[in-house]
């Protein structure tokens, strides 16, 4: 199976390339609409688009595999990330992740059978003051205990 944007997905790549002085400029940009597009940034996926950007597909792995937004594996319909640095770590993450872990049945990096959940640890959410804290696909959830996690996926479709 060969890798290709959709039509519309392809004008918006060009359209963004307009917008940057050189191609590789618009690499995360470009892997934004990947995401969007192809839902994981496989290793095809990556060839594709160093290929549309003049660079090497070690160059696009290179920044995939620095951030965690660009997945590399499907993930379920929501993204549990919980924060595990130095604040959310002294504040309880880990035992909050344990909890998740096993009212999931699965470890961190896995999904669940259903592909309803995937279950990541991360670095820095940015909510420091407001740790231990959690972000379930585009949403922070601060101020965690085991009570409201719970309450926040009782309450997800």
């Amino acid at each position: 199976m060969s890798i290709a944007f959709s039509a519309t997905a392809q004008k918006r790549v060009e359209k963004l390339l307009g917008h940057y002085p050189d191609k590789e400029a618009a690499l995360l940009q470009v892997l934004h609409i990947a995401r969007a597009e192809f839902k994981t940034i496989t290793p095809e996926v990556m060839e594709y688009i160093a290929g549309l950007l003049g660079l090497s597909p070690l160059q696009v792995m290179d920044v995939v595999s620095f951030y965690t937004l660009y997945p590399r594996q499907e993930e379920g319909r929501y993204v549990i990330q919980v924060c595990a640095t130095l604040s959310c770590a002294l504040l309880g993450a880990e035992s909050l992740v344990d909890h998740l872990e096993e009212k999931l049945g699965i470890k961190v990096g896995g999904t669940t059978p259903d592909k309803k959940f995937t279950l990541k640890k991360v670095e820095c959410l940015g909510s420091c003051g407001t740790a231990p804290v959690m972000q379930i696909n585009d949403d922070y959830y601060e101020n965690l205990t085991v009570e409201k996690i719970d309450d926040i996926l009782a309450k997800l479709p």
